[in-house]
Formats: C-alpha cells, structure tokens, sequence
C-alpha cells in the first residue's frame, strides 16, 4: 500500500522561536507514534528554511524526521509577480498566487486526494491581515482533495461569524485553549471535527546551554517584550514605560537580577531592539554603570535553548506567547503581557481565571501597571508554581491530541 503524504504548512520561520517551538515539538509528538508507518517522512513548508537550518528545526531535517522546502516568494520574482498578477486581473482566481507559493512543495511531492496538509500557523488567524494568506492556502490544499487540519489554533470568537465556510471546511480543528472552542461551537463550527487540546510547545525539551554569569550570583527575573505587542498599545510609550518601571524596581527594591530574554529575531519583528535599549539604558553602553552586573541580555539560541534558560528563572514576565508557554511548562511563575484571545485563553484554562495572570497591553494606562501586577505574582508565586507543577502533567499528556490527526482523519 502506498504511504500517505504529509504535509505541515503556514510555518513562517524559526527565526520566530514560537514557531519554532510548534514545529518542533509537533515532530516529537509525532515520533514513536504507531500510525507514522503510514506516512513518508512529513515535508514542512517553510517561508524561510535558512533560518529553520540555524536552529533545532534544521537539526530535526538532518537527522530525516522531516524534509523542509521553501515557499516561493513571489514578491522577489519581477517576472512571475507582474505575470501572476496580470493572470489574476483577467481571471478574478485569487488562489493563483498560493499555488505559485507553494509550487514547490506540490512539485516534489506529488500531493494526491487523501494525503494530510496541517495549517500549523493556527492563531495566524488572530491576526486580521493573515487570514486571507490562510484562507486562500487552504483552498489551494483542499483544491487538491487533501485531508486539511487547523492545528493548535486560537481564533477571536467574534470573528468565527465571519470566518465559518471557511473553519468548516477543514475535516479537523485542534484548539488549543477553551474561549477558542467554545467560540468556534458558539460560531458554528461542526463539534464533530473539534477538538481542544493544549499547544504542542508545552512538551518542547529544554536544551542546556551555558547560563550568563548573573544566574550564578543571584536569582534571576526573565522578561521578554516585543514590538508586536507595543505595537497594539493605547498610549504611545506606555509598553516601555512600563517596563522601565518594572526594571527599576527589581534594580532598587530586590536582589534579584534581571535577565532579557528575545523569542523573535525577524528583521522586521525583532525583539531584541526593544530589549537591547533597555539593556543600554540600565547598563550603559560602556556597561560601567553601578547596576551593570545586575542585568543580562540573553543572546538569540533555539527555542529549545530558551526554554532552558526561561526555566532557571525565578519568574517570568512576557509578551511573546510561547516566552510564556516555556515558563508555564517548567512551573515558572509567569505574568503575561497579552494582546489577544490566546493569552488569555491559556491562562483561564490553568488558573480557573485569567485575572492578575495577563494584563492586556491595551489596558495599559500609567506607568506601574505592570509592576503592580508583578508584585502579586511574586506575592503568590509558591502558589502558582505548585498549581503549574501539578497541571503539567495533565497538559502534556492532552497535548498528544494534536497529532491525532495521523490516525483519525
């Protein structure tokens, strides 16, 4: 019997450590998995596999778990962006610039009626000006005949509505946090293709590596800002005041050092921008100030190599998701910094509620918001460590829901 194909697509680069962490951790999930005997090795459509062959995911593909293939870039190519464009002008078939994307990965692999193709960029549809890329990929998919799976997903419920032909045309939806299913069963999304299980990352392995000289001297508070975040402020300004503030009271009212740690290296999205100028701030530039030795900018690594330096953190405050996620996996007490449904959804379902857990950058209104929050999760965090600690388990084992996919679609 021939073995099925399957592909895994919407993965945007590791260069952005989250999906890095997805992709990753998928693959674990799926290693040793009964029902793989049935698949050929599973091809991941990268939108950047340079930067995929910089970090774990590359190092996966060498040792043949998985086979990346680039998308094509249209947008780079003079000639097929003014052809395509032209053919779309006359035609009105707007999928034309999909299939040119991915006209690689469909070439080399020959993807029949039956084979799976798993959407694993699922809370891209978070993000209004994504979900037409999403939508028009996935009818290139199902275009196909191929099976098609939204995985790990978090969706805003008021957008199910407007977005329900479109959900309920994949034969299977992974949520992964419970405001996300309840939407999407609210919205009208098929019960019987949904299922909730928790993000694949939370299995992700932390990869030691060699800890800055700080977490020898002290104990250590790990922050993460980004600009995607600052981006969705109300206020202009108020995200870094914000953290200035934070950092100052660290500094000047504990022993703790302060360690700023980046999850997304995009030349256009970079995290260390942010963290780097606050860096400079406190440290100085000739890292000579009286408070230098006190802070620490944790060098770009693999998502697993953060993870592992996230975790020997007294605790955490981030505004990227999967920051979070590697410190709720290694029971890390953990302030949020949200924008969006997913932060919020993945802190209702282990604390029972998402009050003092994530405080909404849109929320932030005067400069000690965020402290005032960060001193209630310091307050409690033996509490919060314990009630991480005692879900984890749990978490990772429903976490292997999100290959199911393999044997039940």
């Amino acid at each position: 019997m021939d073995k099925k194909q399957l592909l895994f697509y919407m993965h945007a680069g590791s260069g952005n450590h989250g999906c890095e962490a997805i992709a990753v951790s998928t693959l674990k999930l799926m290693d040793g998995h009964a029902a793989l005997e049935n698949y050929n090795t599973p091809v991941i459509a990268s939108n950047d596999i340079i930067q995929d062959d910089l970090y774990g995911l590359g190092q996966l593909a060498t040792n043949d778990k998985c086979r990346l293939v680039e998308d094509r870039h249209i947008d780079r190519n003079f000639l097929a962006h003014v052809l395509y464009y032209g053919y779309r002008k006359i035609t009105g078939d707007a999928e034309s610039f999909y299939r040119y994307r991915y006209k690689e990965v469909l070439k080399t692999y020959n993807y029949r009626k039956g084979d799976i193709a798993v959407s694993i960029g699922g809370d891209n549809y978070c993000y209004p000006d994504l979900i037409k890329d999403l939508v028009l990929s996935h009818n290139v998919f199902r275009g196909l005949g191929m099976k098609t799976v939204l995985m790990g997903c978090s969706v805003e419920p008021e957008t199910v509505p407007g977005l329900i032909i479109d959900l309920n045309a994949y034969d299977r939806i992974i949520a992964r946090e419970t405001i996300t299913y309840e939407g999407l069963l609210k919205g009208g999304v098929d019960k019987d293709a949904l299922m909730l299980c928790p993000d694949p990352a939370f299995v992700l392995d932390p990869v030691k590596v060699k800890l800055p000289q700080l977490f020898n001297e002290r104990r250590v508070i790990g922050l993460n800002v980004s600009p995607m975040a600052a981006s969705k402020e109300s206020s202009a300004g108020i995200t870094m005041d914000n953290y200035r503030e934070l950092i100052s009271y660290i500094i000047n009212n504990t022993e703790y050092g302060v360690a700023l740690v980046p999850h997304v290296v995009w030349s256009s999205n970079d995290d260390r921008r942010p963290l780097t100028d606050l860096y400079n701030e406190f440290a100085g530039e000739d890292r000579k100030t009286p408070v230098a030795d006190r802070i620490a900018l944790i060098d770009d690594m693999s998502a697993g190599e953060l993870k592992y330096v996230i975790g020997k953190c007294e605790a955490f405050v981030g505004a990227r998701t999967h920051s979070t996620i590697a410190a709720y996996s290694q029971a890390v007490p953990t302030l949020v910094l949200g924008y969006s449904v997913k932060s919020r959804g993945i802190a209702r379902d282990l604390f029972g509620t998402e009050e003092n857990y994530v405080i909404p950058v849109q929320a932030l209104k005067e400069k000690k918001d965020l402290l005032k929050k960060f001193q209630w999760i310091m307050e409690n965090g033996e509490s919060i460590a314990k009630t991480l600690k005692d879900k984890m388990p749990d978490i990772k084992e429903r976490a292997k829901g999100n290959v199911s996919f393999l044997d039940e679609v």
